[in-house]
């Protein structure tokens, strides 16, 4: 348990290490504003933070750096709000300034004014549920309690998944269940299938299968997952001019897996709403152990349908980065919102 004392120098010493990028000495530290102790003190909390594992000690160095474990405690209980400057604000909002915009320019453009604003990579999940339509769907029963779901869009975009098997649907209803599908949903565009499925499908299943309520909910779980991906990304380069990542090694890894979409989609794509900060070894992937990423998932109807991510170093301007994309994320689910309600 740390004492306020020590919450206090942490937080000085995070605060002071994400703006200099250098190691924190007592001395330097003792003369901050605000700061009442003196140099001895502060060296010796700083020793008692390094032994507890928030801090750690260059060996090049006298001062101290945050380890992943100050930037977690610092991350989880000092972190202040940060209000975002009138400037910002307005640079925001003028993503959604035109009136006449598609999904695709929108996102795009997510990513690009991010990674300005932030000085950091940025990767923003882009949904093709708006602009892809149904094409076909078939149910492949596996045994007896398990099918397999496929759905192919009219882009070619080919996805299945695994459903359970209501005990009270036979083969005879899941065939039943495809061409009812297939006659009313081909040409849909992804995104209307769920409200079809309640204006349209469900009459014409309760008219041809005795067991309604559990091929209804059979359905529903069926196309629920129903949607593509598109990465889109912003600012890569910004990384280069981060002095932690000056060797060669480490940033050829980290430009070589966000070249990979499907596997930068599969570590960000957004399990559920809110805000995800992930630190250093945190990070389900080795080029990212000495990154930071911040993620929120923006909505459309409040379904999750795409995430806004930030990465950068473990060094990074949490408060700024968090209140930048937390305010993109609810404009961002207002706008695509609107939108498609239009267009239904």
């Amino acid at each position: 348990m740390l004492t306020d004392r020590q919450l206090f120098i942490l937080q000085a010493i995070v605060d002071d290490y994400i703006q200099s990028a250098e190691p924190v000495g007592s001395r330097s530290l003792s003369k901050q504003s605000g700061m009442s102790y003196s140099p001895a003190t502060l060296r010796n909390e700083m020793a008692d933070l390094e032994e507890m594992g928030f801090l750690e000690k260059p060996h090049s160095s006298s001062g101290r750096i945050p380890s992943e474990r100050g930037y977690r405690h610092y991350v989880d209980h000092l972190l202040l709000p940060h209000q975002l400057s009138n400037r910002e604000i307005h640079d925001l909002r003028s993503l959604f300034a035109r009136r006449v915009m598609e999904t695709e320019q929108v996102v795009k453009q997510s990513a690009t004014i991010l990674s300005e604003l932030t000085s950091y990579a940025s990767i923003v999940l882009g949904p093709e549920i708006f602009e892809s339509k149904m094409k076909q769907v078939q149910i492949i029963p596996l045994n007896d309690r398990t099918a397999v779901a496929i759905l192919v869009t009219d882009t070619g975009h080919v996805e299945n998944h695994t459903v359970s098997l209501p005990e009270a649907l036979n083969s005879s209803d899941l065939e039943k269940i495809a061409n009812i599908l297939n006659d009313r949903l081909r040409g849909v565009p992804l995104y209307q299938l769920q409200n079809k499925i309640t204006t349209e499908v469900a009459g014409l299943l309760r008219q041809h299968i005795s067991s309604y309520r559990e091929a209804l909910l059979f359905t529903e779980e069926t196309l629920q997952k129903s949607s593509e991906e598109k990465v889109y990304y912003g600012g890569k380069a910004n990384l280069l001019s981060q002095p932690e990542f000056r060797d060669v090694d480490k940033v050829r890894m980290i430009f070589e897996l966000l070249e990979e979409d499907h596997t930068m989609h599969e570590l960000l794509k957004p399990e559920q709403g809110g805000l995800m900060i992930r630190i250093g070894q945190e990070n389900a992937n080795q080029a990212f152990e000495d990154c930071s990423i911040i993620s929120a998932s923006y909505s459309f109807n409040g379904n999750p349908v795409g995430t806004i991510s930030i990465v950068g170093p473990t060094r990074m301007e949490y408060p700024r980065v968090i209140g930048l994309i937390e305010h993109l994320s609810r404009d961002l689910s207002k706008v695509l919102t609107n939108l498609y309600t239009d267009r239904s």
